[in-house]
């Protein structure tokens, strides 16, 4: 079977959005019921300048691009599902990327890297600190998911997460995305940013214990700076765990999975079939070509 193009996914409000290779669909359940779908261009830095497209480099362009996409998607999907009046100037897409980034930096690096200090006079060894610091990074975190999966309007947002889950596997299955094919599938997916990020939290602990232990504004800057490196690397590794079949690999991405019950719950119906919207939509104009070709002969030979 033809191997499929890579498409990833997003849970909106009320909705899913998708990103295939040229296009990124949005589809949003309306107050009415009916299902409202929105269509753009990718218009990614790596087409402009192939260098960015190199291993590494394209890691920090997709995550930044995916901040700047999702960012958008939740403004349209909030407006869609009558939860806003307008959609996010440029201008406030960025202010808002700029908080997310700031609230971020406080959480997983101010705060776990300061704590560390109540320990020194216990543990001198700077590679044993930096080593507490990034178990403490991992329970912030841990706790941070938690506490946003326990708040009812998110337990919804993560069932469409589920359904997406579930919409890619089926359509990178090579089956009919129908709602009946597509429930049997996981919830769970390797290639999901929950992964991703529990991902850049274990890197970075590997990445920081060889940086010693300097005073509390260098190491604040050090791994600030250190970020995009932590990113890049981090994206290698979930991109080669999604296209492997390999045991140890799949062993090696388990507990990202198992993170996930957190950040997804099983769709409806009503949900998967927001999910096939947006897919449909997002997926190369090929291939649907391709595939209402197919039925036209099955259907001149029938």
């Amino acid at each position: 079977m033809k191997k499929k193009p890579m498409i990833g996914g997003q849970a909106v409000i009320e909705g899913v959005m998708m990103k295939g290779p040229t296009r990124i669909a949005t589809a949003v359940r309306e107050p009415s019921g009916n299902i409202t779908v929105r269509v753009e261009p990718v218009h990614s830095l790596g087409d402009r300048f192939p260098l960015l497209k190199k291993p590494l480099l394209r890691g920090v362009i997709a995550l930044g691009e995916a901040l700047v996409y999702g960012i958008r998607a939740l403004s349209f999907s909030a407006q869609a599902a009558g939860e806003e009046g307008e959609e996010l100037s440029s201008k406030e897409i960025a202010l808002t990327m700029l908080a997310a980034f700031g609230l971020a930096v406080l959480l997983f690096v101010v705060l776990p890297t300061y704590a560390t200090k109540f320990i020194q006079s216990f543990v001198s060894e700077p590679y044993l600190l930096n080593l507490f610091e990034g178990v403490l990074r991992l329970t912030v975190f841990f706790s941070y998911v938690a506490v946003i999966s326990s708040l009812s309007d998110i337990r919804r947002v993560f069932q469409y997460h589920g359904a997406e889950h579930k919409t890619i596997y089926a359509y990178e299955a090579g089956i009919p995305l129908e709602i009946e094919s597509i429930r049997k599938y996981s919830r769970l997916h390797p290639r999901c940013g929950t992964n991703f990020l529990l991902i850049v939290m274990v890197v970075s602990i590997f990445m920081f214990a060889f940086l010693g232990w300097p005073d509390l504004w260098l190491r604040i800057v050090s791994r600030v700076v250190l970020l995009p490196l932590v990113a890049g690397i981090s994206y290698e590794i979930i991109r080669f765990a999604g296209s492997c079949d390999n045991p140890l690999v799949a062993m090696l991405m388990k507990p990202g999975l198992w993170l996930q019950y957190m950040t997804t719950r099983e769709p409806s119906d009503d949900q998967i079939e927001v999910a096939i919207r947006a897919l449909e939509a997002a997926r190369p104009v090929e291939e649907t070509q391709e595939e209402g070709e197919d039925l036209a002969r099955e259907a001149a030979s029938a």
